[in-house]
């Protein structure tokens, strides 16, 4: 007998309903079908009672270490060492601390979704103090509930055990825990751990639409969007400017600057005595001998027959003329164009120059080069395609627009703690280039207050502003709101008409700092001051313009609630954020963005139930950064690259976010562009991300007024909601595994009278992802098929979005 074996992906095999039939033929014994559905299914029995952990009692090493375990610090510093105290067999796994800590040894294990575990370990500890947190236990990493009970003290080989279910888990990160949300000392031993499955539930997707139960309308500020300057978000992402340190803050050909001296290593200066942007000029001293000296910079990438547009800010005395700015494209005389300058002072002039390229290239070069005589400055340079808009890239904007989303914070993150938001205001080429007081590279304050007006007004969506409650104060928070939002017959509105705007921005949203409840956070200050400083800007910025709504940094825990209590009523909306990493299977790595929403919303209504404070008052949440934050940086500083997977897991975080709609407010995927972003762009060319295409999907096409949604749709996600005409509905489905699903959907009496669209997004794979240039892998895609609610076919690591009448 021929036996037919399916094999998955993840090497399991799989054997289907009617092959299973055919084995039930008569005369097959019951023995014979035992042992062919353990071939066909090896896993069918293995898991109950068996021990399912990679290495559980260590004896397995390689290269001196544990095969199958990895430590992991959380806070400070801690000792990992494999250890011949054992509990049996001839080693354990040991931490360490003499000053505290929070570590870790862990695993992850592969468990099946909606299942019930038994884990149990050993421990023995000496001396372990806990400085007032957990101590010495097991947990399951990032599921807060399952732990065993925590050790302190000194304890002999003690069994530590939980029950864990699983849930919509299909992978676990078990740790030996050291610490537990806090620093502990002492030292710990880890030996003969088990986890053994005890019961699963089978998963037969099905749900119920219920169209007449309306939930609490989606705000359209869910799908807001957060620019921050960082890495290649706005500069080489957003801004068109091709330059770098076009300032010239680092001094020219030094190992940081991007500027290379043409002609002899000496003859080019930064001379202290001669400032422009607040920082030396470059001064370019010639010999008279005919020989050309100059600055250049490389590494541009052009394209044939596109236009360039830049401009020069020169001073220098007569001696130096002609000079020459070149655009080069090609080592040939031919493969350049150049514009001579032949007039020039010893007051800064701005000169502007056109070219147009006449290859492709990505190591084009600008050169500003004279062969004559005495010297010329070069305060401030710029090169920029011509059809740039206002300054921003075309091809990011067009993408943006796509993107459709209604509101944007800026301009940071931890940047607008040490940011002087005045640096960013009057003659671009004025303004003064500074290091990032909070990121790596230089901040170049090409972008500021006018120019993040301008991008709001190009892409269509309101401003939101956060101001400095770091390194700055009331007054400083004061004037922005005034410079913004004030007539021009105030001072600061004065000055913002000087500045080329004579009416006000006239923008809502503003946030009073970010993330103040960190450590890491410039003027960080504890909770029972910071709410202090927190009132005082409030009052001080209601004062300029009572119409404003303010955010308060957030974090669930005690610093919200301390905010709360303080500052309720000074704020509108209050803050929250949260990042998460990547996560062993697929589910697993998914449904840990929903359950972080669902986290915070519930944190939330907790306060309104318990905080005296917030009686009567209607605080919803601006979540104003989440996303996932994982893996190698490929698109400069954060620039992680994004795939199938994290797609499908910000598909079904904007479902939850639509079951939060009456606590959250606002969403603000963080980011934008190529840091963390939500679009990837190279020097020349952009596309959407994944998650980028996602939020565009959702933004267009589903509907605005959630329905209920009830039954048992795991490993499905399965949202619905009416689009406005209230005729249409939308329903959207989230199949997060590698196969292909089955859901029995129930529209609970809506007649669907026709299928408007079905919109689908998938890919090849998990990590089918796009990259700028290239053929995208994951894209969205009208589909062509017949719609039978009792038996929808889900394709595997799918979204697909029914728009139904």
């Amino acid at each position: 007998m021929r036996i037919s074996r399916n094999f998955n992906k993840d090497g399991k095999i799989r054997l289907s309903s009617h092959g299973f039939l055919r084995l039930l033929r008569p005369g097959r014994s019951v023995a014979m079908l035992i042992l062919i559905i353990a071939l066909a299914w090896p896993g069918a029995f293995a898991d109950q009672g068996q021990q399912l952990l990679p290495n559980p009692s260590f004896e397995e090493t390689k290269d001196g270490k544990p095969v199958g375990w990895r430590p992991a610090t959380y806070q400070r510093e801690a000792a990992f060492e494999m250890d011949k105290i054992a509990r049996t067999g001839s080693w354990s796994l040991k931490i360490s601390s003499e000053k505290g800590a929070d570590a870790a040894w862990s695993t992850h294990v592969r468990v099946l979704p909606f299942a019930r575990y038994r884990f149990s370990g050993w421990v023995r500890t000496e001396n372990i103090k806990s400085q007032g947190w957990k101590g010495v236990l097991f947990n399951v990493h990032g599921l807060e509930k399952f732990q065993t009970r925590a050790l302190t003290g000194s304890n002999d080989w003690t069994r530590l055990e939980m029950i864990i279910e699983t849930e919509l888990n299909d992978a676990l990160q078990i740790n030996c825990l050291f610490g537990g949300w806090g620093k502990v000392t002492g030292q710990a031993w880890f030996d003969d751990l088990s986890l053994e499955l005890l019961s699963a539930r089978k998963l037969r997707p099905r749900a119920t639409v219920n169209p007449a139960r309306k939930l609490e309308p989606i705000s359209p500020y869910l799908y807001g969007q957060f620019i921050e300057h960082l890495g290649r978000c706005i500069y080489q992402g957003i801004w068109a400017e091709m330059l770098e340190d076009r300032k010239f803050y680092q001094a020219v050909g030094t190992p940081g600057s991007p500027w290379k001296i043409a002609g002899e290593p000496h003859s080019v200066h930064m001379n202290p005595l001669l400032i422009y942007a607040g920082v030396p000029v470059p001064e370019v001293r010639l010999k008279g001998n005919g020989r050309e000296a100059g600055i250049y910079q490389e590494s541009l990438a052009l394209q044939k027959g596109r236009k360039y547009t830049g401009r020069l800010v020169l001073a220098g005395d007569p001696g130096v003329l002609p000079l020459e700015v070149r655009l080069v494209w090609g080592e040939g005389r031919d493969e350049r164009e150049v514009v001579r300058i032949d007039r020039i002072g010893p007051d800064y002039e701005k000169f502007y120059f056109d070219f147009t390229s006449g290859a492709d290239t990505e190591n084009g070069r600008l050169e500003i080069v004279s062969r004559g005589s005495e010297a010329f400055r070069v305060a401030a340079v710029s090169l920029m395609p011509a059809d740039n808009l206002e300054g921003f890239r075309p091809e990011v904007i067009k993408i943006l627009k796509e993107l459709n989303s209604p509101v944007y914070r800026w301009p940071g993150g931890n940047f607008v703690s040490g940011y002087d938001w005045r640096d960013g205001i009057g003659d671009p080429d004025r303004r003064p280039p500074r290091k990032n007081p909070a990121w790596q590279g230089i901040e170049h304050n090409d972008v500021g207050i006018h120019e993040f007006m301008a991008f709001c007004r190009l892409v269509g969506a309101e401003p939101y502003i956060a101001v400095n409650s770091g390194q700055g104060n009331e007054t400083m928070a004061a004037d922005e709101v005034e410079y913004v939002n004030g007539s021009a017959d105030t001072p600061m509105g004065r000055l913002r008409a000087w500045n080329g705007h004579p009416e006000p921005f006239n923008c809502r949203f503003w946030s009073i700092g970010n993330e103040m409840y960190g450590d890491w956070q410039l003027g960080h200050m504890p909770l029972a001051d910071y709410v202090r400083k927190h009132n005082r800007l409030a009052e001080a910025m209601k004062a300029r313009d009572p119409n404003i709504k303010l955010i308060a940094v957030g974090a669930v825990g005690d610093w919200s609630r301390g905010m709360l209590e303080a500052c309720a009523d000074h704020m509108d909306y209050i803050s929250e954020h949260f990042y998460v990493g990547e996560r062993p299977g697929l589910l697993s790595h998914v449904y840990q963005v929903p359950r972080a929403i669902r986290r915070i919303a519930e944190a939330h209504r907790q306060y309104r139930k318990t905080i005296p404070q917030l009686k009567g008052r209607d605080i919803r949440i601006a979540l104003d950064e989440w996303n996932y934050w994982y893996g190698p940086y490929v698109y400069g500083e954060l620039g992680t690259q994004y795939f199938l997977k994290d797609a499908l897991g910000i598909a079904a975080g904007l479902h939850e976010y639509y079951r939060q709609a009456d606590i959250i407010y606002m969403a603000n995927y963080a980011q934008t562009v190529n840091v963390i972003g939500a679009i990837k762009t190279s020097k020349t060319e952009a596309v959407f991300d994944t998650t980028g295409l996602v939020l565009k999907l959702y933004r267009q096409e589903f509907g605005t007024v959630p329905v209920k949604v009830s039954g048992q749709p795991e490993p499905l996600d399965v949202m619905a909601a009416w689009k406005e005409d209230g005729k249409t509905l939308t329903v959207a489905v989230v199949n997060p595994t590698a196969e292909k699903q089955t859901l029995a959907l129930d529209l609970a009496g809506f007649r669907v009278k026709g299928v408007e669209k079905i919109l689908r997004i998938t890919g090849p794979h998990e990590k089918a992802c796009n990259v700028p240039g290239q053929k995208p892998e994951v894209e969205i895609t009208t589909v062509n098929e017949k719609f039978v609610p009792e038996r929808l076919q889900l394709p595997p690591l799918s979204i697909t979005l029914y728009v139904l009448r």
